[in-house]
């Protein structure tokens, strides 16, 4: 896997790629008055459904019994909690020896501040992402017979087989390490505005991406299908602190707490196909031949009033959460973190996503099988490689055979 190249001149980049694409639409402005159409008939349906954020029961995963309604819901709306994915004891377990492994390691004293420009603006003496990779709830977790049925039941959504290829193997799983969250008592929620992660302008700019929405740039929105799984295997992002070198078909964290909803917690705007009307409306007139409506190299892709005010009010909050439940959303799912505080609650969480076996995944996942044997942070991340000397880290004798697996080990 190879790093895509930067372009020396992004503005003119984006300018001629913004030019081709018009072109190849055509009636760009008709485009998006089809999808801007469709987009606020789904809208006024998320807000008229009081369980627009599906539930599924582990249980049900487990015995092949998730009613035919709730699949419907999830596929539509691109997003699910998994109810009892681990037993709330497990859970509370877990969170306790997370909290026993950075004070024995003394986090606090050796934490540098964030080294991720999204996280800047908290106060380095009081993180909330911690960058914390290979602890031994996390490594449990990740190889946890659950959490392999669980992403086997997310990938079967997508469709893998297009275009004459298959695209990836969705009973297996590759590792993508990522961090964990810890936001104690009566401390401000990490707000965070809308957005979506895995691209930016390279949705415009990268010939894979455009292949992966070929029907919008065709001008044919209608038979753009998000769960369609070409070409996504084959995007390399432009270097930057927010890159992804794995292809997720759901992003996903583990509850190690209570959460209720104004916590401030999870939003998404449940509707995985809104991203044809985030491509094509930045295409249309009114915006500079030099802008992708605030899309940068190195930042997450923003949704805002000032381009997407369509699509905004829809943003829905997870349901109350317990120990041990799942959340999960489509990689192209517009999501945000509400402000809020809770004085009685923490809300600590672990980031697993679902990112099932292809060359693209493998070859990361033997990178960080090799980050995992040092100690040291994973290649999307900063280098800041604190359990390099810590003890209590996991080690290779804690990894099952799914665990070696998942790593390339």
């Amino acid at each position: 896997m190879t790093t895509t190249e930067l372009p020396a001149n992004m503005s003119e980049a984006v300018s001629r790629t913004k030019h081709e694409l018009r072109a190849r639409i055509g009636d760009v402005a008709g485009a998006f008055a089809g999808v801007r159409g469709r987009m606020r008939r789904e809208v006024d349906a998320v807000a008229a459904d009081p369980d627009a954020f599906p539930v599924v029961r582990y249980r049900d995963i487990a015995d092949d019994k998730v009613p035919q309604r709730t699949l419907d819901a999830v596929r539509r709306r691109g997003c699910a909690v998994v109810k009892g994915t681990f037993a709330r004891e497990t859970a509370e377990t877990w969170d306790a020896e997370l909290a026993a492994y950075l004070d024995g390691n003394d986090f606090a004293g050796t934490y540098q501040g964030p080294a991720d420009d999204v996280f800047a603006g908290l106060a380095s003496s009081q993180p909330q992402i911690y960058p914390v990779y290979w602890s031994k709830p996390q490594i449990q977790a990740r190889q946890h017979e659950h959490m392999v049925a669980v992403r086997r039941f997310l990938n079967s959504f997508w469709r893998l087989e297009s275009e004459g290829r298959v695209w990836f193997d969705p009973d297996r799983d590759t590792a993508y390490p990522d961090r964990i969250r810890r936001r104690p008592p009566g401390s401000a929620s990490l707000g965070l505005s809308a957005h979506t992660d895995s691209g930016s302008v390279e949705r415009w700019l990268l010939p894979a991406y455009q292949q992966v929405f070929r029907h919008v740039f065709a001008g044919n929105w209608q038979q753009y299908d998000p769960w369609d799984g070409a070409y996504r295997t084959e995007v390399d992002e432009y270097p930057s602190t927010v890159m992804c070198s794995a292809f997720r078909t759901f992003q996903g964290w583990t509850a190690l707490s209570e959460m209720r909803q104004g916590d401030g917690v999870l939003h998404v705007v449940p509707i995985p196909s809104a991203m044809a009307y985030v491509l094509l409306r930045a295409l249309q007139d009114d915006i500079p031949d030099d802008d992708l409506c605030g899309a940068a190299n190195g930042q997450a892709l923003p949704v805002n009033d000032k381009y997407h005010d369509d699509l905004l009010p829809a943003l829905t909050s997870i349901p109350d959460i317990e120990p041990g439940d799942t959340v999960w959303w489509h990689g192209d799912v517009i999501h945000a973190v509400a402000d809020g505080t809770n004085p009685e609650r923490w809300g600590n969480v672990m980031y697993i996503p679902a990112s099932p076996h292809c060359p693209k995944n493998a070859a990361y996942a033997e990178k960080c099988g090799r980050a995992f044997l040092a100690g040291a942070s994973p290649g999307d991340f900063a280098p800041e490689d604190y359990e390099v000397n810590w003890t209590g880290r996991a080690t290779i004798d804690d990894l099952t055979a799914v665990g070696r697996e998942q790593l390339g080990l």
